[in-house]
């Protein structure tokens, strides 16, 4: 099973941290980067190799990952000479991936079973399966509806339920056929694009342990809990 981390962007919303860092490795608890936790992770799922795609402090990740060696992982990369959205990054790399293959954020912690995700994808036949957490976000106004400038209901306070993407998909080489090597391509392009097809993407629904660490907020929490959720997140790593 191949795996590609994409490690690429800058990080700017967890600023001071990651100017000299890249995102993919500030560390978490005492000993650990979370791109480490992630190849752990993957390698006790099963996968044997990886392609990490890279361009902000790139050499700085090369340098710390190397070989993959010493996680039982063959590791290559693909180097972002400018920003290609979330997607783009693997359209420089079609001639070296397989029929399927796990793609993820290289800055989330999950307990989410990887080698599932791509196992589940494969079996469906989905062109895209989109790993998903349920969210809650509350609305901290009264919300009012109107028509024709009328109110015709109102909710104080509201909370509404979504499923978001965890920034972890199943995707076949095939999906990205017809798009052009160099160019940008968001994740939004394409589940946009696949959305008028009659193969739209599936859905993989996880609600165990996920933190997208995007913010300082959030890598402060990371860090909070990792003492207590190591077990959970290096399980058999």
């Amino acid at each position: 099973m191949h795996a590609v981390i994409l490690a690429g962007g800058k990080g700017i919303r967890l600023r001071p941290y990651t100017t000299a860092l890249p995102k993919p490795l500030v560390p978490i608890g005492d000993q650990h980067a979370i791109l480490e936790i992630v190849l752990r992770q993957l390698a006790s799922a099963g996968f044997t190799s990886c392609t990490i795609a890279v361009g902000h402090l790139g050499q700085i990740i090369r340098a710390y990952v190397g070989s993959g060696e010493r996680w039982g992982l063959r590791v290559d990369y693909a180097t972002e000479e400018s920003p290609l959205g979330t997607m783009g990054p693997l359209l420089t790399m079609t001639d070296r991936l397989p029929e399927s293959f796990l793609v993820m954020n290289g800055d989330i912690l999950t307990d989410l079973d990887y080698a599932d995700v791509l196992r589940r994808h494969r079996d469906s036949g989905a062109a895209l399966t989109i790993a998903t957490y349920a969210r809650k976000v509350r609305i901290d106004f009264g919300v009012l509806t109107t028509d024709a400038g009328k109110v015709v209901g109102f909710a104080e306070k509201p909370s509404m339920d979504y499923r978001v993407s965890m920034g972890v998909y199943g995707l076949s080489r095939d999906t990205l056929a017809g798009y052009t090597p160099g160019l940008p391509l968001g994740f939004d392009e394409l589940v946009l694009d696949l959305l008028k097809t009659e193969n739209p993407p599936h859905a993989y629904e996880f609600d165990g342990y996920w933190l997208d660490i995007g913010r300082p907020d959030d890598y402060d929490r990371a860090n909070a809990e990792f003492t207590t959720q190591k077990s959970l997140l290096l399980k058999g790593a």
